[in-house]
This record gives C-alpha cells, structure tokens and sequence, in this order.
C-alpha cells in the first residue's frame, strides 16, 4: 500500500522564537485569532505567493488542526524548500499549550 511521505513537524511547545510562523487558514480564522508575528497567507494564495515565504528560515506551517497546514508543508517541499515544518495539532495546540494569540476583531483570541 501507498503511503505518503511523512511531513516533518514541531509541537507548539517547541517552535523556536525566531521562526517565521506561515498562517495559511481563512480570514476569519485569522481575524479570531493568531500568533502574534504570523504571516497571513490563506492555503489557496500560497502558490501565487511562494516568493514571501524564507528558503533560509525555520519555516512552520499553522492551521486549525494540522491537516491543510501539511498539505501546505508537502507543496512547499515539492517547490524545493527544506526548511518547513508542520504545527502539529495546529492552532487548537498552540492555544492548550499557552502560547501568545491576538486577535484582530476586538474580541479576545479565540481558535475558530
């Protein structure tokens, strides 16, 4: 049977100060809450956008719960980066693990 390759990942509670946090969910997932710091890039723009993600940065990939965010990781190592990894668990991770969120509609960050 067919499996695919395992997409390298860090927990919320390892992912270093300095890496460039590549957000790829929806707005208004982004809106409720994020990392602060994050770059913003919805799973569909990547493509269009690769130029804004680093080849010569720690790069990790965030969603909701790690599913789009590893197909993300995947795309990028397909285009030849070797720098990416997945949040494992997502945001709901980075969220139970107590690490930094803001929000951008006024309300306390919340993971939607």
């Amino acid at each position: 049977m067919w499996r695919p390759e395992p997409v390298p990942w860090v927990s919320a509670e390892d992912v270093p100060e300095d890496a460039y946090l590549l957000d790829v969910r929806e707005d208004d997932e982004w809106q409720a809450g994020h990392a602060p710091g994050a770059h913003h890039v919805p799973m569909m723009e990547v493509p269009a956008r690769l130029p804004e993600v680093p080849t010569d940065a720690d790069v990790v990939v965030v969603c909701r719960m790690g599913g789009r965010s590893a197909q993300v990781v995947t795309y990028l190592a397909k285009q030849g980066w070797d720098n990416v990894r997945n949040l494992d668990g997502g945001m709901a991770a980075w969220e139970s693990a107590g690490r930094p969120m803001v929000s951008e509609d006024g309300q306390p960050a919340r993971v939607v």
